[in-house]
């Protein structure tokens, strides 16, 4: 039986995230939502889901008093960031003038439009990036078992992660330029992308993650 917490800070809808994970979790195991620091600490794996602005992220981290449970989590056992809870996992993002994050990793986090030519003609993106993209599988990884490289996943995001440890990138996506859609270290993963709206794949890296022990291995 495995407890797996999905933290909840007060941002976004985490309905899809709730049921893609009950789709790939057995009868024994536990998929629940919360904001309590004992409940996550219990669990044997925790989900850091979210989107929005990264101000506004922290900021609800703060007034749920779970900034130092979200990095306890991530120290300690299985950890998956999806989306904003990739993003805030770095020091810094450019996002409201400067936001400061949770700073478990060196590295910031960028806008699309001060790095690629926005717009609709040729050569051009729209900024946010939205849709189905593809991402390259930089380094082998549990989570990334039974998934086909190059495989297709939803983005929804303004920003993107530039990691200092080129070690971290699990995942690379190009819009524009190569940037970082996944990062791994120890026993955490996370992604710019939503496995939760990423159909086949998505619920198979989501399965990885449930049976995942924490240990990076190799494929």
């Amino acid at each position: 039986m495995s407890q797996i917490a999905i933290i909840d800070y007060g941002i976004g809808n985490l309905y899809s995230v709730i049921k893609a994970l009950e789709h790939v979790t057995g009868p024994a195991d536990r998929v629940f939502t919360t904001s309590d620091f004992g409940a996550i600490a219990k669990s044997d794996r925790v989900v850091f889901p979210g989107q929005g602005a990264a101000r506004d992220c922290m900021q609800a981290l703060r007034a749920h008093g779970l900034e130092e449970s979200v990095l306890e989590a991530a120290r300690n056992k299985p950890f998956l960031g999806i989306c904003m809870g990739m993003q805030v996992l770095m020091a810094r993002s450019e996002e409201n003038q400067g936001t400061g994050c949770l700073a478990l990793f060196e590295g910031s986090v960028k806008y699309f439009g001060d790095h690629v030519s926005v717009g609709t003609g040729p050569g051009s993106y729209k900024v946010p990036h939205m849709g189905w993209n593809a991402v390259h599988q930089d380094r082998a990884h549990p989570l990334w078992e039974g998934i086909a490289p190059s495989s297709y996943f939803y983005f929804v995001h303004s920003y993107f992660v530039a990691c200092e440890d080129a070690a971290l990138v699990a995942g690379t996506t190009d819009y524009g330029l190569a940037f970082t859609s996944a990062i791994a270290k120890d026993n955490v993963f996370a992604l710019q992308c939503h496995p939760e709206k990423s159909a086949a794949s998505g619920l198979r890296l989501l399965q990885n993650f449930v049976d995942w022990d924490g240990e990076p291995g190799t494929r």
